[in-house]
């Protein structure tokens, strides 16, 4: 009985692997949003990463977690790290900035699961406006794909970046041709 037990655990266990194994290798989030400014003043609310969190969605479900930045205060280079109870703790690098099109950070999280992903701002020009799109894109490995399971990152991600544009064009609507307010207490 204990050896039927067992090999029928182990087939399980097996099966489960296979599963996990059969997940897809990469991933990708991607969202748009047409906002009412330029492409300057755009990249600006996202080149910097004090001005980043003033619209920043991930804070509203952490308040109370810390971000240190270091490197340049924008641009290739600049970089925040956080930790707290809802947010886990990571890191996201500027790597890539070209002016009034593309931003690109390099995010690295450490808790509560390690992982390395790619973050895309794209500037288009739409008329007097411009289409902003925010794509997260990466690699999964194996505890990636396990953790795929159960948890969907296009549900998890894509209402965040469609609420973080949101809240970037609000941000820049208030103040045409201006940047976000720096009015941040450091944490």
């Amino acid at each position: 009985m204990i050896i039927k037990i067992l090999i029928g655990l182990a087939v399980l266990i097996v099966i489960l692997l296979i599963v996990v194994a059969l997940q897809p290798n990469d991933f990708r989030v991607e969202r748009s949003a047409t906002l009412a400014a330029t492409p300057a003043v755009l990249f600006d609310n996202v080149n910097d990463h004090h001005k980043f969190n003033v619209w920043n969605p991930w804070l509203e479900l952490d308040p109370a977690a810390k971000n240190t930045y270091s490197g340049p205060d924008s641009g290739v280079g600049a970089k925040c790290s956080w930790e707290g109870k809802e947010t886990g703790a990571g890191s996201s690098t500027i790597i890539e900035s070209k002016p009034g099109e593309l931003v690109r950070f390099k995010m690295d999280w450490i808790k509560p699961m390690q992982g390395t992903s790619t973050v895309d701002f794209i500037f288009k020009p739409a008329g007097d406006k411009t289409t902003v799109t925010w794509a997260m894109y990466g690699r999964n490995n194996f505890m990636a794909k396990a953790a795929s399971l159960v948890m969907d990152c296009e549900k998890m991600c894509g209402p965040q970046f469609e609420k973080g544009l949101a809240k970037l064009g609000a941000v820049t609507a208030a103040n045409p041709g201006q940047s976000a307010s720096l009015n941040l207490k450091e944490q």
